[in-house]
């Protein structure tokens, strides 16, 4: 057992797919600031706003998985080429087109979800409930976002 009661077993690899995660979100942030600063067009106010709203929630979710990772004691990813080697989530190319920028979003959303899915499934195998309730929030969020984003899109 850890500090905090769980099986050293199943925490290594729920790390090991928060590891994952982490390197995705750093990924999507990185991409969510480059749609912020090269958005043009007809929906730039919009989109320049709702990108910002996006990279700043993000910058707090990569924190707190960081942090989960070092509560279940292990160590975090910190390196440009772990996240882009462990990423699901791929690097976006200049984009300044508003539904392109979407379209990504869209896609980057279920991509997080599937492995935010896969970190609830492990999470309550092995009885965390702090990861499962952080991981349950994110699947709430990202789902209503899915929403709204297929809405925008008209999808």
């Amino acid at each position: 057992m850890n500090y905090i009661g769980l099986e050293k077993k199943g925490t290594n690899e729920l790390s090991e797919k928060l590891n994952n995660l982490l390197a995705s979100y750093q990924i999507h942030y990185q991409n969510l600031r480059g749609l912020h600063w090269n958005i043009q067009g007809t929906n730039f106010f919009e989109l320049h706003v709702k990108y910002e709203e996006l990279y700043t929630r993000t910058q707090v979710v990569i924190d707190d998985i960081a942090e989960r990772i070092l509560t279940l004691g292990h160590r975090p990813l910190h390196t440009f080429t772990d996240y882009l080697s462990h990423s699901s989530i791929k690097e976006l190319p200049t984009t300044s087109d508003g539904h392109a920028g979407m379209e990504y979003l869209l896609n980057a959303q279920k991509d997080l979800l599937i492995l935010e899915r896969d970190i609830l499934e492990l999470s309550g195998e092995v009885n965390d409930e702090g990861t499962n309730s952080m991981i349950s929030d994110l699947i709430r969020e990202k789902e209503k976002d899915s929403w709204m984003f297929r809405s925008w899109l008209s999808k």
